[in-house]
This record gives C-alpha cells, sequence and structure tokens, in this order.
C-alpha cells in the first residue's frame, strides 16, 4: 500500500524541526517511544501518523502538532 504524497510535507516538517534541534532519528525516537525506523518512515511520507503519535513528535519535537502541520495551511492534500 503506498502513502499519499500529502504526507511528505509533513515528514519534512518532522525533519526540519529535529534537525534544528540537533536530534538524530535514534534520539528523537527515544524521546517518542518510538523506533527509529518509524521516525525515518515519517520523514519520508511512508507512514501516516495517529493524533496520539503527532502528540508524541511533538513533545519529542518541543514543539505543536499545529507547528508540525502548518505547511498544510491553505492547501489542498487530496
Amino acid at each position: 500500500m503506498t502513502m499519499p504524497k500529502s504526507l511528505i510535507p509533513l515528514g519534512q516538517s518532522i525533519k526540519k524541526q529535529r534537525e534544528k534541534l540537533g536530534l538524530s532519528q535514534e534520539k528523537l525516537a527515544d524521546r517518542c517511544g518510538f523506533d527509529r525506523t518509524y521516525i525515518s518512515m515519517l520523514e519520508r511520507g511512508k507512514r501516516n501518523p495517529s493524533l496520539l503519535n503527532l502528540l508524541k513528535l511533538a513533545d519529542g519535537l518541543e514543539t505543536s502538532v499545529s507547528q508540525l502541520t502548518e505547511v498544510y495551511n491553505g492547501s489542498n492534500t487530496d
């Protein structure tokens, strides 16, 4: 099953914030209680995170869900 391309901007947002904090995928995964491969797949737009996982990511990235998803403001993601 392929994921929609609309997940790519979210992945880019996650990666940008992770790198801004100087975190490795492994360190972010530890902070969130995820596996490193899950972080990798999110950043590549290969996984669609649940709301609960978005909340965990935002916490681990020291930001908010709205900040992570602001790339979708005013855009059509169909």
